[in-house]
């Protein structure tokens, strides 16, 4: 899994997180495009509709499990949608 993102919304959250320790990477997903996992347990989903979300309170094993899903998107309804609270970035 590559961790350079070309889209516009990635470029925009790593600007904004550049001072952290976080790491982006692209997700082969139809629903998701990249994330962002910071030390601070708040993970930055990048939508293919160019929307970015901030999830904040987030186990490093959620993060680990959406990554290597057979499914972001479902992984993503079903495991953290609502059950972090999110704050829309873009």
């Amino acid at each position: 899994m590559g961790y350079l993102c070309e889209c516009d919304a990635m470029r925009r959250v790593a600007t904004r997180t550049s001072s952290r320790t976080d790491q982006m990477c692209v997700i082969e997903s139809s629903l998701l495009a990249a994330m962002t996992y910071s030390d601070h347990a708040t993970l930055d989903l990048v939508f293919r509709t160019g929307a970015v979300y901030r999830y904040f309170a987030v186990p490093a094993r959620v993060v680990d499990a959406l990554r290597t899903a057979p499914s972001p998107g479902a992984y993503f309804h079903r495991h953290i949608r609502t059950r972090f609270r999110a704050q829309r970035l873009t």
